[in-house]
């Protein structure tokens, strides 16, 4: 797995090397400051809310009272900093839904890309129908809610054990990778679907190369890091990433 994590961390090199020689960047672009805005507008109200989400939540529960009540600043301090890792939980959990979200409005410009990447890579086109087009954004959406669901309940499950002192801190981290999985999921499956892979085929398939996934969301999630820029290029990148880092792998995709 390691080895596959790092072979889809360097496929962002590639990719960014294949954008700029082939010119592609109207594709990068274009989606990419719909992203940002949508991403903005979205972490200043999310952020707002859970906030007052917490707050509301300790008052209800009279945890802040009973805090308050034992006079102690360590308790004080734990308390503190559970509050901080609810919020920071909800945020990413919000950061999972905004994500899914714009892989379904997204879908029909990430599946050309992902086709157009390949293409050029094979020097041939893939014929292009608008039937396929259509069926690929459906499976694009079942998929997605898909995955929404299973991490959600992931997420909900690692929320609960947030709230225990200690232990909740490390819940963040464990919640970063498992959206990172299913994030470079949806990344791959553009591939795997352009292969003629059903939706089943397509989980075998990449369960068995969850590197690939997890790298992949990695460097999507550190490309955040980097104000406006780096949103600007996570989504579009990521799915040339990814479509390079199975393209080279010496098993094809549907052909395993």
């Amino acid at each position: 797995m390691l080895k596959e994590i790092v072979t889809a961390i360097q496929s962002y090199a590639r990719a960014h090397r294949f954008i700029r020689e082939h010119k592609l960047w109207k594709w990068i672009i274009v989606p990419g400051i719909f992203y940002t805005l949508l991403f903005i507008a979205g972490f200043i109200f999310f952020w707002v809310s859970s906030s007052q989400v917490v707050s509301a939540f300790n008052h209800w529960l009279g945890i802040d009272r009973w805090v308050n009540s034992q006079r102690s600043q360590i308790l004080s301090f734990l308390f503190m900093m559970g509050g901080l890792i609810v919020q920071l939980i909800m945020m990413l959990f919000y950061f999972s839904l905004f994500k899914y979200m714009f892989l379904i409005i997204g879908s029909p410009v990430f599946a050309y890309l992902s086709e157009k990447t390949e293409a050029i890579m094979e020097g041939k086109d893939f014929p292009f129908s608008f039937k396929q087009l259509f069926a690929d954004i459906v499976r694009g959406i079942k998929l997605a809610l898909r995955n929404t669901l299973w991490q959600s309940v992931y997420t909900i499950s690692l929320l609960i054990l947030s709230f225990i002192p200690l232990v909740g801190w490390v819940v963040p981290v464990t919640i970063v990778l498992v959206d990172c999985y299913y994030y470079g999921f949806s990344m791959l499956d553009y591939s795997c679907e352009r292969h003629r892979l059903s939706p089943g085929e397509s989980i075998a398939f990449i369960g068995k190369h969850k590197g690939l996934a997890i790298g992949n969301g990695i460097v999507f999630y550190l490309m955040h890091l980097l104000p406006v820029i780096g949103w600007v290029l996570a989504p579009a990148y990521a799915v040339v990433a990814a479509t390079i880092s199975l393209y080279h792998r010496d098993d094809k995709v549907g052909m395993e």
